[in-house]
């Protein structure tokens, strides 16, 4: 028998979620405790990280930190969504009603979208796990954080690039608006909160591009100067 199908306030308005019911805890609680987790997390990485290697550089760190807080997202918050995809709309735990709190902005993941989650499929198995490798290739110091740091930037750059384009297009090409039409869900929650995991792995992907061709232009230059010897 199908899930029965209630009014809800996402949009399209006629969206079929099956199952909606309006979440429990306010819009503050959910934030609150959605950041301070974060930061709790990011605190305690970087604790962790000072006392085992005291001698890391700061940027280190901070990079560190970047793919630590990437991974957790990636194998906690969205493996959450694809292994509930099909019951998100009635979830009353607290990563359920965030879901459903951000799907004010994007109503594709109460849906079950088929590109939505075959994305989200790809970044909880592999992005995910190759963020938390990269944090520590960074940690070790390892020679290859930099190959696999681009490989994960360069996951970032595509997956947030056609997150946009195919939503976007679909509101100007064919009308359908997954969006509600306050400028706070599509800015913030969209935009911004998206935007993020275009800016910082694009700094990360400079950083390892130059490091690995100053490395190679290093390794040109000594293999020339023995040829004219």
């Amino acid at each position: 028998m199908a899930a029965a199908i209630f009014p809800h306030p996402y949009y399209p308005i006629d969206a079929l979620i099956a199952g909606y019911s309006p979440n429990e805890a306010s819009v503050i609680t959910l934030l609150t405790v959605a950041s301070v987790s974060s930061l709790v997390l990011l605190g305690t990485t970087w604790s962790l990280v000072s006392l085992a290697k005291s001698s890391l550089r700061h940027g280190d760190r901070f990079a560190i930190l970047w793919f630590v807080l990437s991974g957790s997202l990636h194998c906690f918050f969205e493996g959450y969504f694809i292994f509930n995809h099909d019951r998100m709309g009635s979830g009353q735990d607290f990563i359920g009603q965030l879901w459903k709190e951000y799907a004010l902005s994007d109503s594709r993941y109460l849906t079950s979208d088929t590109l939505v989650l075959c994305m989200e499929t790809i970044t909880v198995f592999v992005w995910g796990p190759l963020c938390y490798l990269v944090a520590y290739l960074i940690f070790t110091q390892h020679s290859l954080r930099h190959p696999l740091q681009i490989i994960v930037c360069m996951s970032h750059l595509y997956g947030d690039t056609l997150y946009y384009a195919t939503s976007l297009f679909d509101h100007y090409a064919h009308g359908v608006s997954y969006c509600r039409p306050e400028g706070y869900y599509f800015w913030i929650y969209y935009f911004f909160m998206n935007f993020i995991w275009i800016v910082i792995p694009f700094y990360y992907l400079w950083q390892s591009v130059g490091t690995i061709s100053n490395a190679l232009k290093s390794v040109q230059e000594t293999t020339n100067q023995r040829k004219s010897r």
